[in-house]
């Protein structure tokens, strides 16, 4: 589904705006590619790294006290664990995404194909100008061919929490913590990420 020659990845559009007859989101500001900076100028361990911070960062306001905060995030705490190591795949990752793209199509069949230039599927999405969390107005899934296992279950929750925090812990399923989440996301296929 991807082309390393060239440089084009392919990308489903599904609009907030079910009412647009043309079905435009670059032209609805749901994408804005003109004012997202290169995804190459961003190392995701540096940014994952510095949202981790402000979302274990305990405050005065917050509902919880310190020792209820740092046991949501145990065992790491407000000390960034670092990224979950990657591994090769035995499974087709073209394959992968033709069998979610299928799934995603059936669902939202007024979805359109948007093709991207950027260096790597990675950096597609913020190529095309899509702001993710910074909007907080999409629904999104994210497809891999690897599951987590038991060992690095924890470190993927953790990249989770850093780039998300609502959907798989504050608004996720009880109990709210790492700990939880890293079971759920246990052997998983697909993680979902929202918005709202």
């Amino acid at each position: 589904m991807a082309s390393t020659h060239s440089g084009l990845w392919p990308l489903l559009l599904d609009s907030l705006n079910l009412n647009d007859g043309e079905f435009h989101p670059w032209g609805s500001g749901e994408v804005f590619p003109e004012q997202i900076s290169s995804p190459a100028s961003h190392a995701s361990a540096g940014l994952l790294a510095q949202w981790w911070a402000t979302y274990t960062a305990v405050d005065e306001d917050d509902i919880l006290d310190t020792d209820r905060r740092l046991a949501v995030t145990a065992p790491f705490g407000q000390t960034w664990p670092g990224l979950a190591p990657s591994r090769e795949t035995t499974t087709n990752p073209d394959q992968l995404a033709s069998e979610f793209a299928d799934a995603f199509l059936a669902e939202h069949p007024q979805a359109r194909l948007g093709l991207v230039a950027a260096a790597s599927s990675a950096e597609a999405l913020t190529a095309a100008g899509w702001a993710g969390p910074a909007l907080r107005q999409r629904h999104r899934e994210v497809l891999h061919g690897r599951p987590a296992g038991e060992r690095k279950a924890p470190l993927v929750a953790a990249e989770h929490l850093a780039f998300y925090p609502d959907n798989n812990i504050w608004q996720g399923s009880r109990p709210y913590t790492l700990a939880a989440c890293a079971e759920r996301i246990t052997g998983a296929r697909r993680w979902d990420f929202w918005w709202d």
